[in-house]
């Protein structure tokens, strides 16, 4: 099954959700409108919505009967991704994203975070008009976790002795912990059972893991033309990614003193890219990455078994094979 495939499934609940967000961004302020439209129209996956619409079917095994709060659910989800992005940019001092310019570069950095910040807020007020404690309780856990990863990564930063546990630490506060937020919550608003809950809860943990894996696995093989990425940018901002790590902890010599100063910025000797990819090759980085990425997708399909038999239940399935698979 193909992601437009996958997407099918969903078709019109994916284009109501559409409505939702442009809906929900509107502002009386004038900037923070022209930011947001800026967002909205840079494209994206809205992989994460898709996931709260399956989820939703999948729960139960039938047609979601909760009022259309499965919308809302993936409009609030992609709004905390959509700020995460906001803050982000800043941080990393992005310039590009998706082969555009990013709102920081056009708007500058104080309007990005105010105007994350106004995403972020947005994105609390529709989960309060869900009317459910329980996806309140959820969402306020997971943008803590998200937050205090954020912070993680920046500690990892330009650091060489960061090992695979506390990679594989951020990875999930960052990305994972939002997809298994989102999968839980769309399983609680269409009433699936406390099994459902749990297991859509676990997809979405290994499925975000698995995601966010091949993701670092296409900083340093992917083509930047269709990406809208540099290679290795995220070595670029001194982020030590798993690909990079094993490389480091297989290295001897003089390479290995060339990954350490590529990930300090220590030194007068600029770091060549191709060097760095060529270690990562022949330490066998990128395999180890991709066969990681590969369990945790088998993870996250098993996690499914328990859940009722349905087209969107193995929609989800397809998604998480889709995930490994990409080259973008």
């Amino acid at each position: 099954m193909t992601l437009d495939e996958i997407r099918a499934l969903v078709g019109a609940d994916m284009a109501d959700v559409d409505t939702v967000i442009r809906s929900r961004l509107k502002s009386a302020v004038p900037l923070v409108d022209q930011v947001a439209e800026h967002i909205i129209s840079g494209g994206g996956k809205r992989l994460r919505p898709l996931i709260v619409l399956l989820s939703a079917h999948a729960a139960t095994g039938a047609r979601p009967d909760c009022g259309g709060k499965h919308l809302e659910a993936a409009a609030f989800i992609e709004f905390i991704h959509t700020a995460t992005l906001l803050h982000d940019d800043v941080v990393d001092h992005s310039s590009k994203r998706r082969g555009r310019d990013t709102a920081n570069e056009v708007f500058g950095n104080e309007a990005s975070v105010l105007v994350g910040d106004f995403v972020y807020s947005r994105a609390f007020q529709i989960m309060a008009a869900t009317g459910s404690h329980r996806v309140m309780e959820i969402m306020a856990d997971a943008t803590n976790v998200i937050a205090e990863g954020e912070v993680l990564q920046l500690m990892n930063a330009h650091d060489p002795d960061t090992t695979e546990e506390r990679y594989l630490e951020v990875i999930y506060r960052k990305t994972a912990r939002l997809f298994e937020a989102g999968a839980q919550v769309a399983a609680v608003l269409c009433g699936g059972s406390p099994a459902a809950q749990d297991a859509l809860a676990a997809y979405g943990r290994h499925l975000g893991a698995a995601y966010q894996l091949i993701d670092d696995v296409l900083d340093y093989r992917s083509d930047p033309a269709t990406r809208g990425k540099n290679l290795g940018e995220d070595l670029a901002e001194g982020k030590p990614t798993l690909p990079l790590i094993h490389a480091l902890r297989h290295a001897t010599g003089e390479e290995a003193a060339t990954i350490r100063r590529a990930i300090t910025h220590e030194g007068d000797v600029p770091v060549d890219i191709q060097d760095i990819i060529a270690s990562i090759d022949r330490t066998g980085g990128i395999e180890y990455t991709r066969e990681r990425a590969l369990n945790e997708s088998a993870l996250a399909i098993a996690a499914l078994q328990t859940l009722p038999a349905s087209p969107c239940r193995d929609g989800l399935a397809a998604l998480a094979r889709v995930a490994v698979g990409r080259d973008r």
